[in-house]
């Protein structure tokens, strides 16, 4: 073998670029796509110290000095500016500037894309080239093949060609044909732009054309860039047949907009627009629709309006979010979420949100403390809720400061907070308060885990048109009102540890003590903590209302067992508890939250696993006096990543005050599963149906089996294609969103850019 070592040339050798990769439009050339050459094993040519040195490797050499011709032979390597050209022939003509390749060539560039071919034919500034029956096989994924190849100033240009996103070969080697594949009579790629445009293109699926795209290109890899993205087709029973067409501009490397077409046959179009922005200290991306057509101006009006009161008006919907870092304690965060009608989201099947909720805030967070103003406002899409009764907070404002207690030991947090709701038709509420909580964890000789509690609090609260408020109890006093809260707790855990059936198992009692004077609760207006309902997550809880409004003034003894145990292959944690009040006064704790009587109900939390293959999670309440269950929920999956069923189960039958907000009772089973028949075929399906009757709400006139919503469809998804269709049929109307029948067609191409 002869190794020769740098040397200066006239010209380099450089073939190559970040090109996608080529699989062969005409069927002739995609059984060798399927079988690239294997590479070349030499010793690795030397690299060059300049731009006009190539590194050289080759088996003999010979130099005709009459013709000026360099003919290297036998396992050549070329290497230069990261380019390194492998063939069994190259042979240089000094005069004319020809370099030719022959025999097993490939091209591998610097950012590691593979060019493979029979003759590669350059000049010698490697500018301008052509190369036969040519491969590339891209770093980032997919190939484009071509029968002839050119390359002009930096720009490819390719005949009867393909590209394909597809793996050639099966997991054990074998070729394979490709899911998917755009054949084109030709194929243009840019670097610079880093796009591939197609001339006369169309997509094959399966080995059958599918799709004529006369003016096709999309970006290269992950590089982005401008163009049309795949359609979604769709049909619904409110619009009808929908064609929705997406253009992606790619504005610079961190901006992005994306306008999307909405063509129905039963309506009239709508545009959609998103805008994305990533820099230096953070992102913001907005999202909005817009079209002119029908709508049913419910407002305030019974869920029984319909379509006959339509008129024609300007409909859109618009969400935007975005966060800065200012510095590395300072950040600002942000959210617009508006719709121009209650119906809009559900009539285009954009979200099925019934609020929306737009905010606005800055916090610090330092290593002990933690600072945040911010502020939100509401709108309600609910049919019969008035928005003159929707809150609007601003400012929130709450600070805490976390210290070591330097006397007692433990953990000293002091908070200050202050609230400001206001609504355009009704009550208005401020509040301000400051806190401090003193928290002691230790460990006794015996193992037992104790944890000591001191709260103190004081409270000013001003309140106007409280008349408005149609709750009495979360009304309170107009006017300025006050109040002082101190609590006290003591709660001990004792977990004994051991092995048990071939693993380790947990057993921890636990009790909780919770002294509290009696507090003036219910002259104080309640905006934050009026869902209050008795579970396993809020039982060994200082105050189980949701929010700082109302505190639970009583003292009393929680009592519950922890349960773990843990196996090879299995897992099972539990925990059930009741909590009982030693003082005899009248309770704020409205009947059906499980904490009106002295002594609570019974609450507890079931949670097993097997492996990967089941979960389940079993909640419950039962009632003190007769144990009726009040709360049974249980949700579970069972089955693989591929083939599973998901079960979920809701029954509440608490008997609460129907006029109390989110207490309602009711009851509902949620199913859903796929199956994977083939190895990239499934069916999935899920459905929602409502259960409840006259035995959990006395006002429904419902049979005890409502179907909200069905769902069943078919998909197909491997390396590089997924395709889905779905069938939905929806049982609940909502103004001009009727119920009915829906279909969609899903089809993505991987590998082809955004």
């Amino acid at each position: 073998m002869l190794v020769t070592p740098l040397f200066p040339f006239r010209s380099a050798l450089l073939l190559g670029s970040a090109l996608p990769l080529l699989a062969l439009a005409p069927q002739a050339l995609a059984q060798q796509l399927n079988e690239p050459p294997t590479p070349i094993s030499a010793p690795d040519a030397p690299v060059p110290t300049n731009d006009d040195q190539i590194g050289f490797a080759a088996d003999a050499l010979e130099y005709d000095s009459n013709q000026e011709v360099v003919t290297a032979s036998g396992n050549v390597q070329l290497l230069r500016e990261g380019n390194r050209l492998r063939a069994d022939k190259v042979v240089w003509d000094r005069d004319t500037g020809k370099v030719e390749a022959l025999g097993n060539v490939s091209l591998t560039d610097a950012e590691g894309n593979i060019a493979y071919g029979d003759r590669f034919d350059v000049t010698d500034t490697l500018k301008d080239g052509m190369v036969d029956n040519m491969l590339l096989v891209l770093q980032s994924g997919g190939r484009l093949a071509s029968a002839t190849g050119t390359r002009v100033n930096g720009v490819y240009t390719l005949n009867r060609a393909a590209y394909t996103g597809c793996a050639v070969e099966d997991s054990k080697g074998c070729p394979k044909e490709p899911t998917w594949q755009i054949n084109a009579v030709k194929v243009i790629y840019d670097p610079r732009r880093e796009r591939v445009s197609y001339t006369n293109a169309n997509i094959e699926l399966f080995g059958l054309p599918l799709i004529p795209l006369p003016g096709l290109s999309h970006p290269v890899g992950e590089a982005g860039g401008s163009g049309l993205l795949m359609p979604n087709l769709r049909y619904d029973r409110n619009n009808g047949f929908e064609v929705a067409l997406p253009y992606f501009f790619k504005l610079a490397p961190n901006r992005d907009l994306t306008l999307t077409p909405h063509i129905y046959t039963n309506a009239l179009p709508m545009l959609e627009a998103n805008y994305r922005h990533l820099y230096d200290r953070g992102a913001y991306q907005a999202t909005g629709f817009l079209t002119y057509g029908s709508r049913v101006a419910t407002g305030d009006s019974p869920i029984g309006t319909t379509p006959v009161d339509a008129q024609k008006d300007i409909r859109g919907y618009i969400d935007a979010t975005g966060a800065m870092q200012l510095t590395p304690e300072w950040s600002l965060d942000g959210s617009i979420r508006f719709a121009s009608d209650r119906t809009f989201l559900r009539r285009y099947d954009i979200s099925r949100d019934d609020r929306l909720r737009s905010t606005l805030g800055a916090q610090r967070i330092g290593d002990n403390s933690y600072f945040s103003i911010r502020g939100w406002a509401v709108q309600t899409l609910r049919a019969g809720d008035s928005q003159g009764q929707t809150p609007i907070a601003l400012p929130l404002i709450d600070y805490r400061l976390r210290l070591k207690d330097p006397l007692l030991g433990g953990v000293l947090q002091l908070q200050a907070n202050t609230l400001a709701i206001t609504r355009t038709h009704g009550q208005d509420t401020q509040r301000a308060f400051a806190a401090a909580e003193w928290n002691l964890r230790t460990l006794t000789g015996l193992g037992q885990e104790v944890t000591f509690t001191g709260y103190l609090r004081g409270d000013v609260y001003h309140s106007s048109d409280n008349d408005l408020t149609t709750v009495d109890t979360y009304a309170g006093s107009p006017g300025w009102q006050g109040r002082g809260i101190a609590a006290a707790a003591f709660d001990m855990r004792w977990p004994f540890v051991g092995e048990a059936f071939g693993g380790v198992q947990r057993i921890a009692p636990r009790i909780q003590i919770v002294a509290a004077p009696r507090l003036a609760n219910l002259s104080l207006p309640n905006e934050d903590a009026r869902a209050v309902d008795l579970e396993d997550s809020n039982l060994f809880a200082l105050n189980r209302f949701a929010g700082y409004d109302r505190f639970e003034d009583s003292t009393r003894i929680t009592y519950g067992l922890e349960y773990g145990l843990d196996l090879p292959d299995f897992s099972l944690q539990s925990i059930v508890g009741q909590s009982y009040r030693l003082d005899s006064r009248e309770n704020i704790l409205p009947d059906g939250t499980g904490l009106s009587g002295r002594t609570s109900d019974i609450v507890g939390r079931v949670t097993a696993r097997y492996k990967d293959f089941i979960s389940l999670t079993h909640r419950f309440r039962a009632d003190k006096d007769n144990l009726a269950v009040r709360r049974n929920e249980v949700d579970a999956t069972v089955g693989s990543k591929s083939t599973y069923v998901m079960v979920g189960y809701l029954r509440l039958n608490r008997d609460a005050d129907d006029t109390l907000e989110d207490l309602q009772d009711r009851e509902e089973v949620r199913l859903g599963g796929r199956v994977q028949f083939a190895r990239f075929w499934s069916v999935f399906g899920s459905t929602v149906i409502d259960l409840t009757d006259a035995k959990e709400d006395p006002l429904s006139a419902a049979d005890g089996y409502e179907p909200v919503r069905h769902r069943l469809g078919v998909a197909y998804e491997d390396d590089c294609l997924t395709l889905g269709l779905t069938w939905r049929r929806d049982y609940v109307a909502n103004g001009d969103a009727r119920k009915g029948n829906g279909f969609q067609l899903r089809l993505a191409f991987r590998n082809i850019g955004i």
